[in-house]
């Protein structure tokens, strides 16, 4: 089994930031590949399937932002799972928007979802980032990331939410390297 962790803040005054896109990567996988419906578990919400021939629990911490590694560890001593068994979608500023980019292990970069996973299961987890550019000076970070995805990005958040629901199955066989190959060519 994997475990699939969106990071995010839950609640709908937060569902359009762009923190908020890895609930939304999670989100489009559940659809697209016909999940169960989410459950409350773990401090958060999950959703289980399979994506070719691998089990993948979805998970979405509801522990805010800050505290995600609690929710993921949780889960991840429940299944008695491995940090390499973990996957995290998270936003990512040092990427331009709607790149994305596959890394195991690393640092959090000031990313409180990330320093808090780290905290709770170490740094060997694999990392999807994805991309949401940088503000330009780091007094705008705090508003930037959460602030709302503007309207002339949302065909693009589309675009890139879909491309990641769609090549999935290479990222749950362990082909990052196609994964992030095949989303390239989908994102033009």
């Amino acid at each position: 089994m994997q475990l699939w962790t969106g990071l995010g803040n839950p609640g709908p005054q937060y569902a359009m930031h762009r923190h908020n896109i890895g609930f939304m990567a999670v989100d489009a996988i559940a659809e697209v590949h016909g999940f169960t419906a989410p459950k409350r578990a773990f401090q958060g919400w999950v959703q289980e399937g399979r994506i070719g021939t691998q089990k993948i629990l979805l998970l979405k911490p509801g522990t805010y932002m800050n505290e995600s590694g609690r929710s993921v560890g949780e889960a991840m001593r429940f299944y008695k799972l491995t940090p390499a068994d973990v996957t995290i979608f998270h936003d990512e500023l040092d990427l331009a928007p709607f790149k994305l980019k596959v890394k195991t292990g690393g640092g959090h970069a000031g990313h409180n979802g990330l320093r808090s996973t780290d905290a709770h299961i170490g740094p060997d987890f694999r990392r999807i980032r994805l991309g949401i550019g940088h503000p330009g000076h780091k007094d705008r970070v705090s508003p930037y990331v959460l602030g709302n995805f503007a309207k002339a990005e949302l065909d693009d958040l589309t675009d890139l939410l879909g491309a990641v629901a769609a090549e999935a199955p290479w990222l749950a066989a362990g082909d990052d390297v196609r994964f992030m190959n095949e989303i390239a060519r989908r994102m033009g």
